[in-house]
């Protein structure tokens, strides 16, 4: 588990350097499937990096990723990889986005690291052992008043179809009197309720990079996540809820009306 774990920091931090390295400065700019779902040539670089990375270590493992898709081997080991979670932040010159990059093994996620090289701040957890940022460990809040809960979400670029439209629940929730933020990266979104920013976040259709490091993480920090009827989740769900799992009921009720 340790070379595996080497691995995944130094490609998370190589991949660091090219984001910080090209933040604020001229890039190519494409579109993908909606105006606003941006891509940029960083996007590619970090990427690259990051398969480079774990191919040297480890060529016959699979890999995810957001812009190459699956890169299929005969392999247990599944690396998960958004090279940039947030590249909207990014291209904005936003300083919230990040490296996001989870290690499935056997269908069972493993390892995650979440970086974000603007703030300098690496998230990591290893299953069974914790979850940690900068190295110091981190857990979710004690809040248990949902009344009282400091919340984040985000929006997709296409509505879902086969559940409640996401400005219904939106409303409903903030016209309980709640704070809600909106970051820009899921991944973030889910390593700042692992440490106590927040305490709970919701989204829709979000894909396994966006979500896979962020997972473990909020899991190893003692954080709950499931879909939006409270079952069992795993990062190909198209319905994320993740709490400090004291306010998980309570939210869920919110969401479903329940």
């Amino acid at each position: 588990m340790d070379e595996l774990k080497d691995v995944l920091l130094l490609a998370t931090k190589e991949a660091g350097k090219i984001i910080l390295q090209y933040f604020n400065t001229a890039f190519k700019i494409d579109h993908k499937e909606g105006i606003n779902n941006l891509v940029t040539e960083v996007d590619k670089l970090s990427e690259d990096k990051i398969i480079e990375v774990i191919r040297a270590a480890y060529p016959a493992h699979t890999i995810i990723s957001e812009e190459v898709g699956e890169l299929i081997q005969s392999s247990d080991y599944q690396w998960i990889i958004d090279p940039i979670d947030g590249t909207v932040n990014f291209a904005h010159g936003i300083p919230i986005c990040c490296v996001s990059i989870g290690l499935m093994h056997f269908n069972e996620l493993i390892l995650g690291a979440v970086y974000n090289p603007m703030m300098d701040e690496l998230f990591l957890a290893e299953r069974g052992k914790g979850a940690t940022l900068n190295g110091m460990p981190i857990s979710v809040s004690a809040k248990r008043d949902f009344k009282t809960a400091c919340l984040v979400t985000g929006f997709p670029y296409k509505w879902p179809d086969n559940t409640e439209h996401p400005i219904k629940v939106f409303e409903r929730i903030v016209l309980e009197g709640l704070p809600v933020r909106r970051l820009g990266s899921a991944a973030i979104d889910l390593c700042w309720v692992a440490c106590g920013r927040f305490d709970g976040f919701w989204e829709y259709n979000l894909n396994a990079w966006d979500v896979a490091a962020g997972y473990l993480i909020l899991l190893e920090a003692g954080g709950k996540i499931t879909d939006f009827d409270g079952a069992v989740y795993n990062v190909f769900e198209k319905e994320t809820l993740a709490t400090n799992g004291l306010i998980h009921e309570q939210m869920l009720k919110v969401i479903r009306k329940k």
